[in-house]
């Protein structure tokens, strides 16, 4: 496959790229934190913003590869609340990229039965910018394929203070909270847990992203930029998840299974 060029098809089952996939040991929810794309184009002597616009080529070939894994949910990191702190220009440049994405993209999404969602403190970013996603989540609303979760203006800390204000506002017994019901006032109330988190760029950190909800996540650290992730790297990360022995704080059983 030719992973530069900007068409790229779903891959199937059969398809090459899957010949070493365990469909029975595949995660129902991957999030990625899409590092590195300001480091890439600075090794090519381009501007950070080039290699921002090769991060989100990259990413609609990862997208197509979770719709062709049929991935329950694929949440990626966009921009977070810390975020703002960058050089206005780049920041202008990061909201003018999200508009594009979105002019662009959002009816071939649709034609591929995604639904998008916007994760974050959406309602402090540009109204023009708003209307262009609360757009998109309608017209894909009622799609039943890939949940594809794109945090903006997101932070892990602030979307559980936001859900414990909400708890407050619903006024439920204190003593009647648990961590299902927690669970539906946070950003992803309609996802399952992140089975694997992906960090592209080499740091081995989460910087504040999905702290809840990736408390018996599987970590893959890949020293790639997040634009040289190809969908071959990405199958290689859901390849490693499948070999892993997850025993959510329990042990094996006689019989060699996990026990929660």
């Amino acid at each position: 496959m030719v992973w530069d060029s900007d068409t790229f098809p779903i891959p199937r089952k059969g398809d090459p790229l899957f010949e070493k996939i365990k469909w029975s040991r595949l995660p129902k929810h991957v999030a990625i934190i899409m590092d590195g794309n300001g480091r890439w184009a600075k090794r090519r002597g381009l501007f950070r913003t080039a290699g921002h616009t090769a991060g989100v080529r990259m990413l609609k070939k990862i997208l197509k590869v979770a719709i062709g894994l049929e991935l329950e949910a694929l949440t990626v990191y966009a921009f977070s609340t810390e975020n703002w702190k960058r050089p206005q220009a780049e920041v202008d440049f990061l909201m003018k990229l999200f508009a594009e994405y979105l002019d662009r993209e959002t009816q071939e999404m649709s034609e591929d039965n995604v639904r998008i969602k916007f994760l974050g403190r959406i309602d402090e970013l540009a109204p023009s910018l708003q209307n262009r996603i609360r757009s998109a989540e309608d017209l894909m609303k009622e799609n039943s394929g890939v949940r594809f979760n794109v945090a903006t203006n997101y932070g892990g800390k602030d979307e559980i203070i936001r859900a414990v204000q909400k708890i407050i506002e619903s006024g439920i017994d204190p003593n009647s909270i648990n961590e299902h019901n927690f669970d539906q006032f946070l950003d992803t109330s309609e996802d399952p847990p992140v089975d694997l988190l992906i960090r592209t760029s080499g740091d081995k950190r989460l910087s504040n992203f999905l702290l809840w909800q990736t408390a018996y996540a599987e970590f893959y650290f890949a020293n790639e930029a997040f634009p040289e992730f190809t969908p071959e790297a990405f199958v290689e990360a859901i390849i490693d998840f499948g070999n892993r022995d997850r025993r959510f704080g329990g042990l094996k059983n006689s019989k060699g299974t996990s026990k929660s």
